[in-house]
């Protein structure tokens, strides 16, 4: 066989596939969980070790004679994750996640001392967000200053996987570009926005390398604990919205990806730098050569796994109780700020149930209304792609809702395009698995177009059409707003 393999580290699992791209299909994938540190002030972090266990636990349950044939392997990883390791390469602090809002102050600091927001976008492309990963080395310089002295590398999660693979110390635009210290635009750390935060970090930063050049081998280390080859190629890989994108075929413009797992994506790719950060844009790299605008909630999965959780549903009756209520939940609305939010900006944000009545108020309701809820916070992006010009055909989506045929439906109606399903579920993965190929093969960004085309397949039996529920939803969207703006102060105070 010839395999290529995918990983993709994302915030409540680790997962890899393994490609055998002669017979174009996925022949053999294993995951493991991920744990959550989880605190009231927005704290959300996890550990480099546990990323370690969950690798080996991962290749140990793939079978040894297809782990011997994998000839590359490329990288997915939640973004924005701060990992600093010390000198020989150990964790100094927790790896602060994407979800993480406790860094709110630090983000007001930098923002400041940037000279405002007009400023900050200037140079990166993006609003300084709680999400991105600058407030978060400020945030460890400021309240543990003595592991701060010990920091020599700074890496997002797919990198410390390479790093843990490879040994060398790269990243590549995509990620970096989502780190608010670098300018998508020019390809380039900013040296301006680095000595913000210390005079030194610029100097910590890692070497950049192109998107379809490896970031090393395997190291006879990594090949002994994983039991796969030394020596075969390590793809730069990317964030997991970069990989989704590959995963989904969505390098050319006309289709964007729509992610929704813990949280919500909506990106689309571009051949020149375009960002709307004001109207939650944010100007953002491809791991392909090109740019990916793309907007991101941090409340998806959550919003349902929260109610779903309240009432004490199975999966199956939530998703009964979901579709027995008609479009529009008779205006039960949610907000679904169970995480505060990153798109509108309101990390003290919190989630509410608003509209019951004597006669709306059941769980059909609250249930249908929290699935609609995700959708509602990503139509925002929608609207911002077509100010820009954008006029997608089609939409594909990825993560847990796109396992359900009426979330599928809601997110067409809502919409107002047509969505479609990749036949793999591990998009992410599978976008990492192609480009580990790509760079198997030395490929040009050109090529990359004509492997997603070859290998990325999708599901005519999961896709859908809008239907009569436009009408009710356009109204339903309307209200969604209308009571965020209502609520907003309330945020922004809180």
């Amino acid at each position: 066989m010839n395999i290529v393999a995918g990983i993709d580290l994302g915030t409540q699992s680790l997962k890899a596939v393994l490609y055998d791209y002669e017979q174009k299909r996925i022949v053999a994938q294993a995951s493991c969980p991920l744990d959550l540190i989880s605190k009231e002030d927005g704290t959300r972090e996890q550990k480099t070790e546990w990323y370690d266990a969950a690798l080996k636990s991962v290749f140990e349950k793939l079978p040894c004679e297809l782990r011997s044939q994998i000839q590359a392997v490329g990288v997915s990883g939640q973004q924005h994750g701060f990992v600093p390791l010390d000198k020989d390469g150990q964790a100094l602090y927790n790896v602060k996640l994407w979800n993480d809002t406790s860094t709110a102050e630090e983000c007001r600091i930098l923002t400041d001392k940037a000279g405002g927001n007009a400023e900050v976008i200037k140079e990166v492309g993006n609003l300084m967000l709680p999400g991105f990963t600058a407030p978060k080395i400020l945030w460890l310089k400021k309240h543990f200053p003595d592991g701060w002295k010990n920091v020599r590398y700074i890496l997002l999660p797919h990198d410390y996987i390479n790093y843990v693979l490879t040994g060398s110390y790269v990243m590549e635009a995509g990620d970096a570009s989502g780190t608010a210290l670098f300018n998508p635009a020019k390809r380039r750390w900013s040296r301006s926005l680095c000595s913000l935060i210390d005079e030194g970090l610029y100097d910590l930063l890692a070497p950049l390398i192109a998107s379809d050049t490896k970031a090393g081998t395997v190291s006879q280390k990594a090949a002994g604990l994983l039991g796969i080859p030394e020596g075969i190629p390590v793809s730069s890989g990317g964030g997991d919205n970069m990989m989704g994108a590959i995963g989904t075929g969505t390098v050319s413009d006309g289709f964007l990806t729509m992610s929704m797992g813990t949280s919500g994506t909506l990106y689309g790719y571009s051949d020149k730098p375009i960002a709307d950060p004001e109207h939650g844009l944010s100007g953002f790299c491809s791991s392909t050569g090109g740019w990916l605008p793309l907007l991101c909630t941090m409340n998806c999965t959550v919003a349902t796994e929260q109610i779903r959780s309240l009432f004490g549903l199975p999966v199956a009756e939530f998703n009964r109780l979901a579709a027995a209520a008609e479009p529009g939940a008779q205006g039960v609305r949610v907000l679904p700020f169970f995480n505060g939010e990153r798109t509108p900006n309101l990390p003290k944000g919190r989630a509410s149930i608003t509209g019951l009545t004597m006669t709306n108020s059941n769980k059909e309701n609250i249930c249908r209304a929290a699935m609609e809820s995700a959708v509602f916070a990503l139509k925002g992006g929608l609207d911002a792609f077509k100010k820009l010009g954008f006029e997608p055909k089609e939409i594909r989506l990825i993560g847990g809702g796109a396992k359900s045929p009426l979330w599928r439906q809601i997110a067409a109606d809502i919409m107002n395009v047509p969505v479609s399903v990749p036949v793999s579920e591990e998009a992410a993965a599978m976008g990492a698995a192609v480009q580990a190929l790509w760079c198997l093969e030395g490929g040009t960004p050109e090529r990359i177009k004509s492997l997603c085309a070859e290998h990325i397949q999708l599901s005519k039996e999961k896709s859908a059409e809008p239907g009569n529920a436009v009408c009710e939803y356009e109204q339903a969207y309307r209200d969604y707003n209308e009571i965020l703006g209502q609520l907003t102060p309330l945020y922004i105070h809180g």
